[in-house]
C-alpha cells in the first residue's frame, strides 16, 4: 500500500487502485466530500468518527429523562442522522467551522436538541394517551352502585369478553395477537409502557408501545361512543384488575 498526496487529499493505492484515505482529513474536510462528492466511503468514515459522540450525548439525554436502554438510545442516534441528513443535510451544510473541534460541538448540539424532542413529543403523547385511557377506564367501570359492592366474577368476564371482541373487530388477524397481549398487559394487570416493551417477543419500543396503546383506545372509545375526557389526566400506570374488570 503506497501513500499519495493529491488534490489536498491523502490517497492510498489498493491493488492498483488509487482510494482517498478519509481517515486523514481533517473534521470540516471530511464533512465537504461527504456532502460536495457523495462518496460512501467518506460516510463511513462520517460515521466512524462522530457517531462514538453522538451515541453518548444521547445517552446522557435520555439517562435524564429516566431511560438508559440501548434501544432508546438508537432510536436518539437514528432520528439525529435523520435530522443531519434531511432536507438534502441542510443542517450540515450550515454549519461553518471555527476551529477544528467545531463539528463536535456542532453536533453534541444537533444531538441534543433532537433528544429532548423526542421526549418531548413522547411526553405529550403520553398525555394524551392518558387522557383517552382514562375515559375508557371511566367507561368500562361499573356504576357507583354497582361499585360499591363490587363487580361479581361472572360480570367481569362479560364485560372483559365485550371488549376482546371488539378488539377482534378492530384489529386484523396479523396484529391482533401482539395488540391484544400489550392492551390486556396495560388495562388488566397495570404494567407500564415501558415495562411491556422489555418483555421478550413484544418487539416494539417504549414509544412504540405508547402510540399502539393510544391508537387501540381510542378506536375503542370510538366504536363505544365514549366521549373525550376534558379533565387532566391522573393515571401513571395501567388498570388494576382488581379495580376496574
Amino acid at each position: 500500500m503506497a501513500p499519495l498526496c493529491r488534490g489536498g487529499y491523502n490517497l492510498v493505492t489498493v491493488s492498483g487502485a488509487v482510494l482517498v484515505d478519509y481517515s486523514a482529513l481533517a473534521p470540516d474536510e471530511l464533512l465537504r466530500v461527504c456532502i460536495d462528492a457523495r462518496d460512501s466511503s467518506a460516510w463511513k468514515e462520517f460515521i466512524r468518527r462522530f457517531n462514538p459522540v453522538i451515541a453518548r450525548v444521547s445517552l446522557r439525554i435520555a439517562s435524564r429523562f429516566g431511560e438508559s436502554r440501548g434501544s432508546i438510545v438508537d432510536d436518539l442516534v437514528q432520528e439525529t442522522y435523520l435530522r443531519l441528513y434531511a432536507h438534502d443535510c441542510r443542517l450540515l451544510r450550515s454549519f461553518t467551522s471555527h476551529e477544528p473541534q467545531s463539528l463536535f460541538a456542532y453536533l453534541k448540539v444537533v444531538t441534543s436538541s433532537v433528544a429532548h424532542d423526542y421526549f418531548k413529543a413522547r411526553g405529550a403523547e403520553k398525555r394524551k394517551l392518558d387522557a383517552t385511557a382514562e375515559s375508557l377506564d371511566e367507561a368500562t367501570a361499573p356504576s357507583v352502585e354497582v361499585r360499591q359492592g363490587a363487580l361479581t366474577s361472572a360480570e367481569k368476564t362479560i364485560l372483559i369478553q365485550e371488549i376482546d371482541k371488539k378488539l377482534e373487530c378492530l384489529l386484523s388477524p396479523a396484529e391482533l395477537k401482539r395488540a391484544r397481549l400489550v392492551f390486556w398487559l396495560y388495562y388488566r394487570s397495570g404494567l407500564t409502557a415501558a415495562a411491556i416493551a422489555s418483555l421478550p417477543g413484544i418487539g416494539l419500543t417504549t414509544k412504540g408501545v405508547e402510540s399502539l396503546l393510544f391508537r387501540l383506545t381510542r378506536s375503542l372509545r370510538e366504536s363505544l361512543a365514549i366521549p373525550s375526557s376534558t379533565g387532566p389526566p391522573s393515571r401513571q400506570k395501567g388498570i388494576q384488575s382488581a379495580e376496574s374488570f
